[in-house]
């Protein structure tokens, strides 16, 4: 029995030796073949169709591996000869069939030896067709050469496969002993390669699939550049319809013109808008009349109809968006001409809606399409009625009838809340100092024109505590200064407020003379002041007068006083050579960086271009006229009188020196001259215009005493009396005596 069986299994090994054999001839036809014709499968006829004529030397610098490759397998056994090395090979293939019979049983558990040659066959061929799918997946949307390309680079990798394949299968051999009674391991081996391959197959995989996405990417970036320009302008127009009020959208409108030029696109000849005033509501009727404008009307239309707009876009949707306006538009019998009028206005205000600086003008901008008679107004005149919008911005308007009976009652309107000046009569009939209007007061030449506007100044700022401006073009600065400290020491109004009741002449504090106080043992000259010694300092005087003179202690603190006053400074400028332009702006200045309110111009004249022209003299009062209503702000001026034989009491406009209708733009205008002292008795004043108790003016012994007329030749606000002035001239110190007149017995002689 058991030679039997030894015998049955010998003829069974037999047997599956012939069946190796055959499987390894067939194993080895395919090798061949593979190694000649299948290295790029699927591939021959392409290869004659790419390469119709390449050589064989050509063919093998192309695919270098595989000459590599059959040098590379001569290489596997060296050392031997041909002959020997071809037994060893039959030695090896019988060894190698025995073991791969014994691995195969091995993986292929429970399988017949037919079924299981099938089933390798089958594997082969799958691993054959999966790797031709593989290699043409790897390889999407490639043109032929950089396909071609891509080949190589497969069969290089291939070939180095095979290479490791074979250098392997060597030392399997080598190691057959140790490989069967390591099967477990060898199994764990080939499952990491499996797991290598796999990997490795994924890695092509990806960098395939970013060269895909980077070729996309480059494709969009193109796309995304040639279609700026028109994303930009969609944005813009996005962007202007969304600033448009309510009030300025008219969609029927826009439709039923684009409509009608649809309908009839002769009419592009006339009815074509502009670029700069094409202001439609919405994008795709912007779209729409640009394609009316270079397609339908496009043989129609003038050059300049066409300057600036760019080429029109179709969608989806503009087909049926051009039906939709051309069948509104055939709804009803419209005249294009009215229409095209109607829109040309509604876009005019859109425009300038949009450019407007303020929101006020934008507000009066919507109410023009609100006029009782807007629907019979040209084009033209919407754009004068937006003219006239912007210059009168800055202006007060309103109704007269509106709100009567709270302003009456309210009592407290500009009207009567000007601030006093330190004349009761002037104050009352002027109604004060009321800021929006022009003053002027006219002397002669050296009659105190600077004083008298130093006196007005100080009395607005220290006693009323507002800004003032002096703009002067003949008293420099230090010359206004000391005239200044002159009027807060002696005005009597002010003198309450600094809390020292001094009397100091101007010329006094120019030579610094004070006289000592009682007692006071110090050298003196022969009108009382104290001596200065020869070779005293300025410092060692001022000190012997602080030791020795209470009134200059006095006036010491007064200056001290002024100091601090700063809310309420009185700013000053010197021009000498200037234009009305560089007037205007230096009020202006003024007037937003410190709020000043209350302004001097000493004296007004033509600018320096325009000296001797009477003319220029009004346009200069009239700038400042302007100035002054349009930010309410008080501007007097002083002027000059010519020197003639005029009665103080009988002055008339006649007498200004420069332009006598500069009169016309002023809100008051007062002449005033000087009564000389010969002539001084011929005249009395009384407490009322009625003078039904007059007083006689009693000349003084002092030579700095003076006596003015003033005659109110024109008041806005009331009533043009005559007063009389006196001034003390060393203090600066300006007294109202009251309403002035000639005697009845001067008259009567006259």
């Amino acid at each position: 029995m058991n030679s039997n069986d030894e015998n049955v299994k010998k003829r069974k090994t037999l047997q599956e030796e012939k069946k190796l054999k055959k499987e390894r001839s067939k194993i080895l036809k395919k090798e061949d073949n593979f190694e000649d014709d299948m290295i790029l499968p699927g591939m021959e006829d392409d290869f004659e169709e790419i390469l119709p004529e390449t050589e064989d030397d050509v063919f093998e610098d192309l695919l270098p591996g595989l000459v590599d490759e059959i040098e590379e397998d001569e290489d596997l056994l060296p050392g031997l000869e041909d002959e020997d090395e071809f037994e060893e090979v039959e030695e090896v293939e019988e060894y190698d069939d025995i073991d791969e019979i014994e691995e195969d049983e091995d993986l292929l558990p429970g399988l017949e030896e037919e079924d299981e040659f099938e089933e390798i066959e089958e594997v082969e061929e799958y691993d054959d067709v999966d790797e031709i799918e593989e290699d043409e997946d790897l390889l999407p949307g490639l043109e032929d050469e950089d396909e071609f390309e891509e080949i190589e680079e497969v069969e290089e990798y291939d070939d180095t496969d095979e290479i490791e394949e074979v250098e392997n299968f060597e030392n399997s051999e080598e190691t057959i002993e140790e490989e069967y009674n390591s099967q477990e391991e060898n199994e764990d081996e080939f499952e990491e390669i499996e797991e290598v391959e796999e990997i490795d197959q994924l890695d092509e995989e990806d960098i395939t699939g970013e060269s895909e996405m980077k070729f996309a990417d480059d494709y969009e970036d193109e796309s995304e550049d040639e279609n700026e320009d028109d994303d930009y302008e969609d944005e813009n127009e996005d962007d202007e319809s969304s600033i448009y009020p309510d009030e300025l959208i008219d969609i029927e409108l826009e439709c039923i013109y684009i409509g009608m030029l649809f309908n009839n696109p002769k009419a592009m000849s006339r009815f074509y808008l502009l670029y700069d005033d094409c202001r439609f509501s919405d994008n795709e009727l912007t779209n729409l009349y640009k394609i009316v404008l270079f397609r339908d009307g496009e043989a129609y239309a003038p050059a300049i109809a066409k300057n600036k707009y760019q080429l029109p876009r179709e969608n989806p949707n503009t087909y049926d968006l051009k039906l939709k306006v051309r069948k509104i538009a055939a709804a009803s019998n419209y005249d294009l001409e009215t229409i095209y009028v109607k829109l040309k206005k509604l876009f005019i205000l859109k425009k300038n809606y949009l450019t407007a600086a303020t929101n006020a003008i934008q507000e009066k901008i919507l109410e023009i399409q609100h006029y009782e008679l807007y629907a019979d107004m040209t084009v033209e005149e919407v754009e004068s009625a937006l003219e006239q919008i912007t210059v009168t911005t800055g202006l007060t308007q309103g109704r007269l009838n509106e709100d009567t009976t709270n302003f009456l009652l309210a009592g407290d309107n500009e009207l009567s809340n000007g601030i006093s000046i330190p004349f009761n009569i002037l104050s009352t009939v002027f109604k004060g100092l009321r800021r929006g209007e022009t003053m002027c007061y006219a002397m002669p030449s050296n009659s105190g024109k600077s004083r008298f506007t130093i006196n007005l100044a100080a009395y607005i700022s220290f006693i009323h505590k507002e800004k003032v401006l002096i703009i002067s073009n003949e008293m420099a600065e230090d010359k206004m200064k000391l005239c200044m400290i002159t009027t807060i020491l002696n005005n009597p109004e002010i003198q309450q407020l600094h809390g020292q009741n001094v009397c100091v002449t101007e010329g006094e504090l120019l030579e610094l003379k004070f006289r000592p106080d009682k007692g006071k043992r110090v050298k003196c000259d022969e009108k009382g002041y104290i001596l200065r010694k020869d070779g005293e300092t300025q410092e060692d005087y001022i000190d012997r007068l602080k030791k020795n003179s209470s009134v200059f202690n006095q006036t010491l603190k007064v200056t001290d006083w002024v100091n601090t006053q700063m809310n309420n400074s009185i700013f000053f400028i010197h021009i000498t050579e200037h234009t009305n332009d560089d007037l205007k702006k230096i009020i202006m200045n003024y007037y937003y960086k410190e709020g000043i309110h209350y302004m001097f111009y000493d004296t007004l004249k033509a600018d320096t271009a325009n000296i001797g022209n009477s003319d220029e003299v009004k346009k200069t009062a009239t700038i400042l006229s302007n100035l002054a209503q349009k930010f309410r702000i008080f501007i007097a001026s002083s002027m000059q009188l010519i020197e003639s034989n005029t009665l103080p009491v009988n002055l008339t406009v006649n007498e200004m020196s420069a332009s006598k209708t500069v009169k016309e733009v002023l809100d008051t205008l007062c002449l005033i001259k000087q009564i000389s002292r010969a002539s001084l008795h011929k005249y009395e004043y009384a407490d009322t215009d009625q003078f039904d108790k007059c007083s006689n003016i009693d000349v003084p012994k002092d030579t700095d005493v003076r006596f003015y007329a003033c005659v109110v030749d024109k008041n806005r606000a009331g009533a043009k009396p005559t007063v009389l002035f006196r001034l003390n001239l060393a203090y600066n110190r300006w007294e109202e005596l009251g309403h002035l007149r000639l005697k009845q017995t001067e008259i009567d002689e006259d």
